[in-house]
C-alpha cells in the first residue's frame, strides 16, 4: 500500500515537473498533480489495455510506434478528465506522456 502511495506521488511531482519543462501542459497545483497521477494511474489500468488490442493491427504494422500515440491519447484523456490540468495538443500529450512513461517504469524498477 505504501508503494502505491510513494508511487502515485512520485507521478505527481513528476507530473508537476513536466508541466514547467513542457510547453502546452499545465497543472494548477499539486492537489490537481496528485488527482492527475491518480486518474493516469487508473486509465493505464483500465483503458490502455482496452485501446492496445483494439489497435493491435496498427501497432503491429508500424512495428510498435502507434503505442507512443496510444500513451499520448491516455495521457491527453486523463487531462480532460480534471479541472486545472490541461494538454494544448498531441505534441506536448507526446512529450509528457514520454516522460511519465520513463518516471513511472523507473519507479516501478525501484519497489520491484
Amino acid at each position: 500500500m505504501t508503494h502505491l502511495i510513494i508511487r502515485i506521488v512520485l507521478g505527481a511531482l513528476a507530473l508537476l515537473l513536466i508541466a514547467k519543462l513542457v510547453p502546452g501542459i499545465h497543472v494548477s497545483s499539486l492537489e490537481v498533480a496528485l488527482l492527475g497521477a491518480l486518474i493516469l494511474g487508473i486509465l493505464n489500468v483500465l483503458v490502455k489495455p482496452i485501446l492496445f488490442i483494439l489497435t493491435l493491427p496498427v501497432t503491429i504494422i508500424s512495428l510498435g510506434l502507434f503505442s507512443f500515440v496510444l500513451n499520448a491519447f491516455v495521457f491527453w484523456l486523463s487531462a480532460q478528465m480534471i479541472n486545472g490540468f490541461s494538454v494544448d495538443g498531441f505534441i506536448p500529450a507526446l512529450v509528457g506522456s514520454v516522460i511519465m512513461t520513463a518516471v513511472s517504469t523507473v519507479t516501478h524498477k525501484l519497489f520491484e
